[in-house]
């Protein structure tokens, strides 16, 4: 059996792959509430015939299905995400969110409604395959500490060799698949600084500690760890996000202050130094002033790094299936996904697929309630899917 089969069977499934990915926009749950969305992958599965299905792996809903091929070879495991977001959907689609105020904003209706087409071709051509196949319909993708790491750790990818994940894009044109030649994403730390000074009156500063001067001290000196003690071949992004201090008074020295922000890096030593620069550092600025300053600092998801083998492979195979001129480079993006716990564990690559279409306004940002992609990218996601299961596997 060849993959010009595969991808026939693939073209003859569009109306089931594009009516799943409508229930599932229609029907959206949220990061760690995803019940039904999880027991309709099930169903799904199961009417496929597949019954190597577990469920409820790691911390909520996740699924993992195997399809056992005929003959022997390597393990492919194959990601999808299916939690959606607490924002209120404005798009124009007949199948707009019937969850007020929860919207599938960032494609993880689409990915998991290619998964399913994908795990239906290759169920049914399981005698050609030389290894087998993991689906990984992950939960909770959206919300730390997320779902991958959990399945991880529950033993998603016991027996797994290669690992790869999907992502639709917005803003990268339909017909287009983007990939990163090592890291793809940054990780994404965030924290709250709560600083503690002495009010009184604005005529007598003398007599308070003020909190406001305690915090721009803090913003000022923390600059310097980015442009001066981290490498500048080594991105690191330091951004103070919020600063409430005092009320609407004119005379009053604020006593407390609050800072929130993010830390964005990529390599693993460079997050660390960040994190233990901001720990140690801040209570010692507060001091100097006669304050205190604690610090609250939340460790999100790693970067995702793709392996250099697997990417060329990648690369390689994306060419060949959608053409030299479809395939674009992309450069690092500083957001946070934890697809990076995968690939801690296993070689593989997260890459992108274009849904970008300005004709029907299918170019709004991610996580925006105007969100909506050009439908092709589901056909081209279950593609490359399965151009890349061809790859490994025939």
């Amino acid at each position: 059996m060849s993959l010009t089969q595969w991808l026939k069977d693939l073209e003859a499934n569009e109306t089931e792959t594009t009516e799943n990915r409508r229930y599932l926009h229609a029907h959206p749950e949220l990061s760690f509430q995803e019940k039904e969305t999880a027991g309709f992958i099930l169903k799904t599965l199961q009417g496929y015939g597949i019954t190597d299905i577990a469920t409820n792996v790691g911390n909520g809903y996740g699924i993992v299905a195997k399809i056992t091929g005929a003959h022997p070879g390597p393990t492919l495991a194959l990601r999808a995400d299916f939690d959606a977001l607490a924002i209120t959907e404005e798009t124009d689609v007949a199948f707009v969110s019937k969850n007020v105020g929860i919207m599938h904003a960032c494609g993880h209706d689409v990915h998991t409604a290619a998964l399913l087409s994908v795990a239906k071709i290759l169920h049914q051509h399981r005698d050609s395959l030389k290894g087998n196949v993991v689906l990984i319909h992950q939960n909770a993708e959206e919300v730390l500490p997320g779902g991958a790491k959990s399945m991880v750790e529950a033993g998603a990818l016991a027996g797994v060799d290669y690992v790869f994940g999907i992502h639709v894009a917005s803003n990268i044109p339909k017909g287009k698949i983007g990939y990163a030649s090592s890291y793809a994403t940054a990780a994404a730390d965030s924290f709250e600084i709560n600083i503690q000074g002495q009010g009184g009156h604005a005529a007598r500063p003398q007599q308070t500690v003020d909190s406001i001067i305690i915090a721009s001290q803090i913003i000022t000196n923390l600059q310097t760890l980015v442009s001066r003690k981290v490498d500048p071949t080594d991105p690191a992004v330091l951004t103070f996000a919020t600063v409430e201090a005092g009320g609407t008074a004119y005379n009053i020295i604020a006593d407390t202050a609050k800072i929130r922000g993010t830390v964005r890096t990529l390599d693993a030593q460079v997050r660390s130094f960040m994190k233990d620069s901001l720990l140690r550092l801040v209570p010692h600025i507060a001091e100097i002033q006669g304050g205190t300053a604690a610090v609250r600092y939340t460790d999100g998801y790693p970067s995702v790094k793709n392996t250099p083998a697997e990417v060329d492979l990648l690369v390689k195979t994306i060419t060949d299936q959608f053409g030299e001129d479809n395939i674009i480079r992309l450069p690092v993006m500083m957001g946070g996904e934890d697809f990076s716990y995968f690939l801690a564990e296993k070689p593989g690559a997260f890459f992108c697929v274009g849904g970008e279409n300005i004709e029907i306004e299918a170019n709004y940002p991610h996580h925006h309630p105007k969100f909506k992609i050009d439908e092709e990218c589901l056909h081209q996601s279950g593609q490359a899917f399965l151009a890349l299961v061809a790859q490994y596997l025939l």
